[in-house]
C-alpha cells in the first residue's frame, strides 16, 4: 500500500496540471475517488483509482447564493437546515451543479419573520448580504396576505395619506384586494410587524403572510421547504 497523500497531489500526477488547478478540479467535484465524487483537495488517497471526469473544466469555487421558500413558523436561522442537495427544487433551471461547498456557511438576507413563509434569500457571498442590507429601505418586497374582519370605511383613502409605525413614516405601498380574504402588498423599508400594523390600521387582523418577491427575484412556483440557486445574472 502506498503513503497516503493529498487528492490534489494525486490529481497533479494523473492531469499534468498545477497544484491550483488540481484544487479547482476537485472543488468543482470533477474528480472521483474509486467511483466517488470527492471535493476536499486535502482528502488522502493511497492505491484508490482516482479518476478526472473527461468534461472536467477550470472554474473557480464561486460562493453560492441561494433562494429558499421557508415554510411558517420556521426562524430564518434554523431554514438554513433545510439547503442540502435533497432540497432543491426540481424546478431549478440555472444550469448549476450541486456541491457540498455550496452549504456551509450560509446565512440569511433579509429574513422573514418566523410566522411569515415565503422567499428567503441565503448567501455565502458577504456582498450580497451587504448589498441586502444597505438596500433594505429600497427594495420593494411583495406579500400575499390572508385577513380576516372588515375593513373599515375610508381605510384605504387613510392608509393612502400616510401613516406611521413605531413612530416612524411609512414608504408609499400599493395594496389591492386578491379575494375577500386576501390582501396584495408591494412595499419597501418592511419590518417585523409593519404589514400587520398595516391592516390594524383598516380594521383587519392579518392571519398569515407570505413574501413572493424581493426585488426583482420571484419566488415562483416552488414549494415550501425547497430552495434554487440564484446565479449572479441574476440581480435584485
Amino acid at each position: 500500500m502506498t503513503e497516503p497523500v493529498r487528492l490534489s497531489k494525486r490529481v497533479v500526477e494523473i492531469a499534468g496540471c498545477s497544484r491550483s488547478e488540481a484544487e479547482q478540479y476537485v472543488q468543482g467535484g470533477w474528480v472521483r475517488v474509486a467511483g466517488v465524487v470527492v471535493e476536499e483537495p486535502q482528502f488522502k488517497v493511497t492505491d484508490q483509482v482516482v479518476e478526472l471526469d473527461p468534461a472536467a473544466k477550470l472554474e473557480p469555487a464561486e460562493p453560492a447564493t441561494l433562494v429558499l421558500h421557508k415554510p411558517a413558523g420556521l426562524p430564518a436561522i434554523d431554514a438554513i437546515a433545510l439547503a442540502t442537495p435533497a432540497h432543491r427544487w426540481d424546478g431549478d433551471d440555472t444550469g448549476w451543479r450541486v456541491h457540498k461547498r455550496h452549504f456551509v456557511h450560509q446565512a440569511p438576507g433579509l429574513p422573514l419573520e418566523d410566522a411569515a413563509s415565503g422567499l428567503l434569500v441565503l448567501s455565502q457571498d458577504g456582498r450580497v448580504l451587504r448589498r441586502l442590507a444597505e438596500d433594505a429601505a429600497k427594495l420593494e418586497q411583495e406579500f400575499i396576505v390572508d385577513v380576516e374582519g372588515e375593513l373599515a370605511p375610508y381605510g384605504w383613502n387613510r392608509l393612502s395619506h400616510g401613516t406611521t409605525f413605531d413612530g416612524w413614516p411609512v414608504a408609499p405601498f400599493k395594496v389591492s384586494w386578491q379575494s375577500e380574504q386576501r390582501l396584495r402588498f408591494a412595499i419597501k423599508g418592511v419590518r417585523p410587524g409593519l404589514i400587520q400594523h398595516l391592516c390594524r390600521e383598516v380594521g383587519l387582523t392579518a392571519l398569515s403572510l407570505r413574501r413572493i418577491r424581493l426585488g426583482r427575484i420571484p419566488l415562483s412556483k416552488m414549494p415550501p421547504g425547497q430552495w434554487r440557486y440564484l446565479p449572479p445574472s441574476e440581480r435584485f
